[in-house]
């Protein structure tokens, strides 16, 4: 018996029978449900307690209003923003436990809009027709769990049934663990690594370890990064050893890894302690190698995996990338340092590797030097990224600027 309080999030006229057995289901387990009708058009079928009227009124506009010509496109994101600020507030004052919802596709993209508003660890599954495929749309960089429902949601039947009841469980159970996302006394760490400079990332990740940091790592392929940028904001994440930044290359020439718009702004405007290395960043990663762009004809191409083929930036290009990573930086305005390894950012780019240019990357640094904010330090060695004295120094540097800011 949690006593716990989940919401049911759903279309009323669409998914009542369904939600009212999500109702009993989760009352059967000892919890509270809360349903929340985010409808328009029909006559709900189960009750709400939270009505349609509540969630449009919301969302800025009465559903009177939007009834008088009712246009999915509006009144869809609008019941999102609704039930958004309405379940966001009862989860911040700590009244609402867990969320479930079902749907296909428009009610998979309106309820998981409601659950990526909500904090890391706060229970969210998603029953969906779509949870079979590409789920990226929908979870973006947050912990929601997709379910296939297998079958489509209309009308409950042996399968249909069970699956639900599986949901109930799930969110039910995920809502009565006692584990917290509590920080602690010293700030959590994040590590950026990819595949080749994993084994730098892990020496910092034990050097920060062994002076009692706890550590964060996110595999920087687009989401990992945004996740913990995503997290510096919700105050989860208090200091960062930025050691791979191959998401800001990539973004620039629309690869696979890419990492936003945002993605190395964040901890300088949030004036989070940072060491920043040039982790792969002469990397850009792509499927296949008959998927590489026309314009990169000619270039050295090295297969990662069956499915993932780098190829590497040209002098020119490292010198853009070395600009605008300065340029990302600019919000920078506390004390950071940009530690470089002058011998290869990661190991397909050491002296007898594929990727070794050191030309290229003279002009990446250059660039980087000319337009850093005065603030950071660049520190230079004669060695790679992958080198356990390298990465050593990086954790060593970044717990000096935790603790000058703590002093």
């Amino acid at each position: 018996m949690n006593g716990k309080t989940i919401v049911v999030l759903a279309t009323l006229d669409t998914k009542g029978h369904e939600a009212q057995y999500l109702r009993e289901q989760i009352e059967k387990m000892g919890d509270k449900a809360l349903v929340v009708d985010v409808g328009v058009v029909g006559t709900p079928a189960a009750r709400a307690d939270i009505t349609r009227e509540a969630v449009a009124e919301a969302g800025g506009i009465p559903l009177a209003k939007l009834l008088e010509k009712p246009d999915r496109e509006v009144a869809a994101p609008l019941m999102a923003n609704g039930a958004t600020k309405i379940v966001t507030e009862l989860a911040d004052e700590g009244k609402v436990h867990g969320i479930v919802a079902m749907g296909g596709t428009q009610g998979t993209t309106l309820a998981t809009k409601v659950m990526r508003a909500l904090p890391y660890g706060f229970p969210k599954v998603m029953v969906s027709t779509m949870a079979s495929g590409n789920v990226a749309p929908w979870v973006d960089i947050k912990d929601i769990t997709m379910m296939f429902s297998v079958t489509d949601i209309l009308g409950l039947n042996p399968v249909t049934r069970k699956i639900l009841a599986n949901a109930a469980g799930s969110v039910c159970g995920m809502a009565g663990v006692d584990v917290k996302l509590e920080r602690g006394e010293k700030p959590l760490v994040a590590v950026t690594t990819v595949g080749i400079t994993t084994q730098g990332a892990m020496k910092a990740v034990q050097v920060l370890e062994d002076a009692g940091y706890e550590t964060i790592v996110f595999h920087a392929i687009g989401p990992g990064g945004r996740a913990m940028e995503q997290m510096m904001k919700e105050e989860i994440i208090g200091a960062v050893l930025d050691y791979s930044t191959i998401e800001v290359s990539n973004e620039m020439h629309h690869a696979l890894l890419a990492g936003g718009q945002e993605r190395l702004t964040t901890a300088g405007k949030l004036g989070i302690p940072q060491v920043i290395c040039p982790g792969a960043i002469e990397v850009l990663v792509f499927n296949e190698p008959e998927t590489v762009p026309q314009k990169y004809q000619g270039r050295t191409l090295i297969r990662h995996s069956p499915q993932i083929t780098d190829l590497r930036l040209n002098k020119e290009e490292m010198a853009e990338v070395g600009g605008e990573v300065a340029r990302r930086l600019q919000h920078t305005r506390d004390e950071a340092i940009f530690m470089i390894p002058t011998a290869g950012y990661d190991s397909y780019a050491v002296e007898g590797m594929g990727f070794y240019e050191p030309h290229a990357d003279a002009a990446f640094v250059a660039e980087l030097r000319a337009n850093l904010p005065k603030n950071f330090r660049i520190i230079e060695r004669d060695t790679h990224i992958e080198d356990p004295a390298f990465a050593t120094e990086a954790a060593k540097l970044l717990i000096s600027l935790i603790e000058k800011r703590q002093n």
